[in-house]
Order: structure tokens, then sequence, then C-alpha cells
């Protein structure tokens, strides 16, 4: 079930209603169950079928956490959902690249961030991080929980697993904050991102066709378009999870503002990837054992970090050049530091929108088709996108209200303005952002650009 469905907002509105009634006359303990039904009927709303891999996977690594001090329930553990990510998301990859023929199988929903949630869980308990959870219905609540499963933020078990524990209310203050935030989230996504979508879409099914001005332009959008997709979806997620009486950290903070590509990444898609930095770039040795083994390091983690996002060389080129890039700021750090700020962020924005090319392109045949049109000189069409134009400014209009409204009390968490509903003025500030929102969205539906991950 996708957030920008009218199937999900009758869902929700149902859900906040009946689960706020079911809190008060039955308990803590009946919501959970009630709230982990919802979650299956979320989840199994596209395809039925994907609730009995996430029910196998939610009992199985439930069970195997409870032993997880032993080594053969731990490795077990861990492998049910390598395994099964494996099969559904490479098994084609690999039949392919060895020249067979491809299976018919259908990538479930999500699986890409749960399966990281399950690894992140059996980890922490070996690491004596926290302790295995006892109870089935807690954990699934967890494992299971709709506003995140199906593109994340990736939660570890401790920052949402407590929260549970301390039987969280919904109440109309944190549904008058959680609107607010789902807002902004639907705000990005339907009128920036999917708007923007249209023209880089158009350039990509055919660079030859356009101007070098429009492919650089094209690419910067992309750039932009990516950014409100999946930081919209995650405000959403937020803010629903918010109205619950949940709170989900940060995903995104403020990517585009950095001045070198390490920190990009500390910026971007924060929980994957501090996820790869936990379990993956620090179990390696991290920066602990010389220069060259940093390095190997995170060639390694960013390779994995573009193959996670799809089965194709393209993703896993994508992941290596980034790596490359910020192998090669570390010996070039006091070079970089005595760039003007401004133009340095402007350097790193040119260089992220750049690699973004090998992410969002079908093949390298596109890929160099992309590149041959920036870099050569042909005739084609010059299309300056008017939506793009919009986007960016409203994307520099917003970071001029953080920025002016930073130190007031209305701002929640440095990052989303918000107003008192309970007060005139706030009242019509929202109404008026909503009702731009409708009028301005883009209706065509597109799917959201994490849902293929």
């Amino acid at each position: 079930m996708s957030f920008i469905t009218p199937a999900f907002l009758v869902f929700f509105i149902l859900f906040l209603l009946s689960g706020s009634l079911i809190q008060k006359f039955f308990g803590d303990r009946a919501f959970r169950i009630y709230l982990l039904a919802a979650d299956f009927v979320f989840y199994s709303y596209t395809d039925y079928r994907f609730s009995f891999l996430l029910l196998f996977m939610t009992v199985s690594v439930y069970l195997c956490g409870l032993k997880a001090e032993k080594k053969p329930f731990f490795y077990l553990g861990i492998a049910i959902p390598v395994v099964l990510l494996g099969f559904f998301k490479y098994c084609n990859f690999f039949l392919k690249t060895a020249g067979f023929s491809t299976l018919n199988i259908i990538l479930p929903l999500g699986i890409s961030f749960y399966s990281f949630e399950a690894i992140s869980y059996l980890c922490d308990i070996r690491r004596n991080r926290i302790g295995a959870e006892k109870d089935l219905i807690m954990f699934a609540s967890y494992l299971c929980f709709f506003p995140n499963i199906i593109s994340g933020p990736i939660v570890r078990v401790g920052d949402l697993l407590e929260q549970f524990k301390e039987n969280r209310k919904i109440s109309l203050r944190n549904i008058e904050t959680g609107i607010q935030i789902m807002a902004i989230g639907y705000f990005k996504k339907m009128v920036i991102a999917d708007r923007i979508a249209v023209f880089v879409n158009d350039v990509y099914a055919a660079p030859k066709a356009f101007s070098r001005l429009t492919i650089a332009f094209a690419l910067l959008s992309y750039s932009l378009q990516i950014y409100m997709d999946f930081s919209g979806y995650s405000d959403i997620a937020i803010g629903i999870s918010k109205c619950l009486g949940y709170d989900l950290k940060k995903n995104f903070d403020l990517p585009y503002l950095s001045g070198s590509v390490t920190e990009f990444w500390r910026r971007w898609h924060i929980s994957l990837s501090s996820w790869f930095r936990d379990y993956v770039y620090i179990p390696l040795g991290g920066n602990r054992r010389g220069k060259t083994r940093q390095y190997l390091n995170l060639l390694i983690v960013m390779g994995l970090s573009g193959i996670w996002h799809g089965a194709d060389w393209t993703f896993l080129l994508w992941g290596l050049i980034n790596g490359l890039l910020m192998c090669l700021e570390r010996p070039l750090f006091s070079a970089i530091q005595g760039i003007p700020a401004v133009l340095r962020k402007i350097i790193v924005y040119i260089l992220i929108s750049a690699t973004w090319v090998f992410f969002r392109a079908d093949s390298f045949v596109q890929v160099k088709d992309i590149f041959t049109a920036l870099f050569t000189a042909h005739q084609g069409i010059f299309q300056p996108y008017l939506w793009s134009f919009s986007g960016f400014l409203m994307s520099f209009l917003y970071l001029l209200l953080i920025a002016w409204k930073k130190n007031e009390n209305r701002l929640y968490d440095g990052y989303y303005l918000l107003q008192d509903l309970h007060t005139a003025k706030g009242l019509t500030l929202f109404c008026i952002f909503v009702g731009l929102l409708i009028c301005l969205a883009y209706t065509a539906g597109n799917p959201f650009v994490y849902f293929r991950f």
C-alpha cells in the first residue's frame, strides 16, 4: 500500500480512530496486537503472499534471537534474511550474468529494509548491546511496523522497541505534529519530485534528442527529484509514527549542503549509511588498520551499498565511484579545506549529481548516451523545464525559513517548520499549505523511487 493513494489515507484515518478507542477501553496489549494486525494488512495490500515471507522471517529471527549467544543459532538467524534477500533480489541477476534463463520472481516490498533490521537485531544481541526480546508480539511490532517497513528508515531495535514498552498513546498533540510532518513529505513527493520526474524521464528516455544544456539541467534535476522523493517518504513515515506516539529518527540532514562526499554520505539516507558503518565498515577494521585497509574498506562498503540499491552493474559502479571519491578526499583533505565553503558545496553537489547518472540509468548504454550528449557538441532540443526551476526555488525558500525560525520553539528537531494548530494563525497557515499541496500535486501516480529496493 503506497502512502500516496486514497486507500492508505482511509486505512490510516480508520486505524487512528479505532486504535485510540482500543487503547482507551482495552489497554496497551490489545492495541499492540491490533497494530500488528494493521501492519500485516498494510503489507499484504499489494500482494498477500508477501505477508507469509514477512511472517516466516519474523518468527525465525525471533526464535534465533532467543539463543543468539550460541553461534549456530546466531549464524542461522543471520543466514535466513541474507538468503531470502539474496534469492529474491539477486537470483535473476546472477542467472542473467551467467547466461542462464531468469526466473519469474517478484521482489517483495521492503525486503531490503526489514532484512537489515533483522540482521542488526541479532548482531546487537551477539555484541551484548541489547537483550533478546522474549515477547513475540513486541518483537513483531518492531520488525513489521508499517510506517517504515516498505522504504525505511532502517530502525534499530533499541530505538523503537523501548518506545513500544513505554506504552505511548495516540494523542491529539502527537497527531497535530504528525500530520504537519506528513504534509511536508507529501509536498516534497507529489509537488516537487513527481513533477520534476516528468522532465527527467523524458531526457533519460532519449538523451540524444536533447541539447547539452538540457542534459546538464536534467542531471541536476534528478538529484533534486530523488532527494525530494526519498526524504519525502521518510517524512511521511516519521509523521505517521508521530501520530501513533512514536519517534523515528530523521533520515536526511540537508545533504546537498555538504562540503565533501564523505559528509554527504553522513547526511544522506542516514539510517542506511550508519547501518553499513556499524555492521560492515567497523567490523572490517574501519580506519584502524592503516590507510590502504581503510580505503579498501570504504570501497567494499560503498560497493555493497550500491548493489543493495539494485541488482545491476550500474548500481555497483555507482557505489564504487562514490567510494573512490571518498578515498581521494582523504589525502587531499587539507587542499579541499582551503577552498571557500560555498564553492566546495557547489563542487560536491555537481559531483554527486554526476554519479546519480549511474543510479538512474537503465543500462550502461544509457549512461554512455547521457555523458556523450553532455560532453560533445551536437544539436538537440533545448528544454528549460519550469518545474525544475520551481523545485529549486521552493527548496531554497524552505532553507531560508529554517534558518529564520531556527531558534523558535515551533521548529521540530531543527528540520520541520511546525505551526500551533490551536491558534488561528497556525491553523490558517497549515490550511493554506494543504490547499497548495492539493492544487499543485502531480496525480499521475509515480511510485516512490525506493520502492524498487
